[in-house]
């Protein structure tokens, strides 16, 4: 405990505590929205249990990168397509690729769940297992981990002070989850744009993973999306999503104001 107790590390400290804290956010949105799949009286609990596995499996994560990082890197196979597509995997590429995939599937399904919503109204929707989503939340949350925990690696080379940035960031997305998902359940508009948001880190995961595998296609090299990027596009999002919602409701405005003229 004495090691946590230094200044350097304090400073540290507070800095991965602040990094988990901005690279937890497309996570949390991922929990809420996946976590709406349960009964409803059980979604509350899958929030909580699947991010407190998601923590103690990050620490195990943390453990196991620091004592064998290089073997996440060695070459696993590569693909060469002359002039079509050069790469070579390895294992953090493949994960973070595979990760990048699975949301954009997760993401895409629930848009078309919600175009289809005026046939799925007369069905009553059954829930998903709820072990399944807590495996689903756990898995993903290990995705979202090696960026931070490789960037907490860049930081700090204690592992105790890695150890309590991870335990004390899980608390606060305990304590956050249950209110996005709330504001989610009473703001049903937002979750479009929420969906959207998730599609996107979605692609910034494909583009981490090329990058990490040297990806090259048709002689262009694949180019990780930077954390600037990616908060510039959901900035625009989120603008764009405010100014289309003001703007219908002055349309309906104009409407009723009209419609009681006539």
């Amino acid at each position: 405990m004495e090691q946590l107790l230094t200044l350097d590390n304090l400073v540290s400290l507070g800095l991965l505590i602040l990094l988990q804290a901005v690279l937890g956010f497309d996570n949390l949105l991922y929990i809420s929205l996946e976590s709406k799949r349960a009964p409803a009286d059980k979604q509350a609990m899958v929030r909580r249990l699947g991010i407190g596995l998601a923590v103690g499996l990050r620490i195990v994560l943390l453990f196991v990168l620091m004592k064998v990082i290089q073997y996440f890197q060695d070459p696993l196979f590569g693909i060469h397509l002359d002039g079509i597509i050069e790469t070579t995997f390895n294992l953090h590429s493949l994960i973070v690729l595979l990760g990048g995939v699975f949301i954009i599937y997760t993401a895409t399904r629930e848009i078309f769940h919600m175009m289809t919503l005026e046939e799925e109204a007369h069905e009553v929707k059954k829930p998903q297992s709820v072990g399944w989503i807590i495996f689903s939340i756990v898995v993903m949350n290990l995705v979202f981990s090696f960026d931070s925990i490789l960037s907490a690696m860049a930081l700090s080379d204690v592992f105790v002070v890695m150890a309590v940035a991870i335990v004390i960031g899980g608390a606060l997305m305990i304590w956050l989850a249950d209110r996005v998902s709330d504001f989610l359940q009473k703001n049903r508009m937002y979750e479009v744009l929420g969906l959207f948001i998730l599609f996107v880190v979605g692609i910034m995961l494909l583009s981490e993973g090329g990058h990490l595998a040297h990806m090259q296609i048709f002689d262009s090299a694949v180019t990780p999306m930077s954390k600037a990027t990616f908060y510039f596009v959901i900035g625009v999002l989120v603008a764009t999503d405010i100014v289309q919602s003001r703007y219908k409701r002055k349309l309906l405005a104009m409407k009723q104001t009209l419609g009681g003229n006539a």
